[in-house]
């Protein structure tokens, strides 16, 4: 087993957060089990010395291929020639849809082993064992390798890390298989609620069917604004039409793990709790005193936050001066 290798997404010369909180993953395993842990960037036009500063989240190399950026098949081709030359067994992705896409084909292609929705990475005995939630997220599960792996995380399960240092780049020539040319990135989709991604969101105001009708998430708005913060839904209230699905944050939605998390009128379901559960901090405001969000909040209040919404925005604004 000679180390991990780390897909990372680059976007407009910057990469992908999750991608940065995968490679720190793998350096702080790695060493256990021996060899190093590296990166692979497809496409995105990215200078050698941007690259290198992979290094300071724990890379010791990075594997630089000229080719479609965004695109799964060519990632797959790029990634299994890689891990094929240099022995590498154990790939990681930091989630999303993309990571998925290029771990199941990475996986038929390599007739490795894979498991998805990872949570953690630990390492006993000289081999990778990786933590997975179950059972909506009510128990959790070690899963162990024999042989090459694919490892997919969760979003915003891994945290990115900086730590100094620069890593080699190494180019990379693929000979791309004609299928995996046939596809081409048009738009992209990242995009969550109006402007702003909310899976990479610190401040983040969510929206419940306590709100009451789809006009009254103007409250969540105006707070979040005054947080510099980004908007989210739940379930519920996308499927009433009150908020687009891009911002649904659940089971079902978007995994988010903001610094805080700022639940207007939601009752906190185990599919809801799925989703924001990793927040750094989770503030609830229901009117029902037995809401079960309150069991996993930081700060609960019991209240009408159709009062309490617009006083807290109030007093934000007033802080700031605004």
């Amino acid at each position: 087993m000679a180390g991990i290798l780390v897909y990372v997404l680059a976007k407009d010369g910057e990469f992908n957060k999750n991608s940065l909180g995968a490679i720190s993953e793998a350096a702080s395993v790695v060493g256990s089990i021996g060899g190093e842990a590296a990166a692979v960037v497809v496409g995105g036009d990215i200078a050698d010395d941007k690259l290198a500063t992979l290094g300071n989240y724990g890379a010791t190399k990075v594997y630089k291929v000229d080719g479609p950026e965004g695109v799964a098949q060519p990632a797959v081709d790029a990634m299994a020639k890689v891990m094929n030359d240099n022995g590498i067994e154990i790939a990681l992705f930091g989630g999303g849809l993309l990571g998925l896409e290029i771990g199941a084909g990475l996986t038929a292609r390599l007739d490795a082993g894979v498991t998805m929705e990872v949570t953690g990475i630990k390492s006993e005995g000289g081999r990778i064992i990786v933590e997975r939630p179950v059972l909506q997220d009510s128990q959790i599960v070690d899963v162990a390798f024999n042989g090459k792996a694919v490892i997919v995380g969760r979003l915003n399960a891994f945290e990115p890390k900086e730590t100094g240092g620069s890593a080699a780049v190494e180019p990379v020539s693929v000979e791309f298989s004609e299928f995996s040319l046939k596809a081409e990135l048009v738009t992209r989709g990242e995009q969550r609620g109006a402007d702003v991604n909310i899976e990479d969101a610190d401040i983040l105001v969510a929206g419940g069917r306590g709100l009451g009708e789809a006009d009254n998430f103007k409250l969540a708005e105006d707070l979040a604004d005054s947080l510099g913060g980004a908007v989210a839904a739940t379930r519920a209230v996308v499927d009433a039409g009150w908020y687009p699905y891009a911002a649904q944050i659940g089971q079902t939605g978007k995994t988010v793990a903001p610094k805080l998390y700022l639940a207007a009128g939601i009752s906190g379901a185990i599919q809801h709790k799925v989703g924001m559960q990793a927040s750094e901090n989770i503030v609830a405001i229901n009117k029902d005193p037995n809401a079960p969000i309150f069991e996993f909040s930081d700060l609960g209040v019991v209240g009408d936050l159709h009062k309490i919404v617009p006083k807290l925005t109030e007093a934000i604004k007033a802080k700031k001066g605004a």
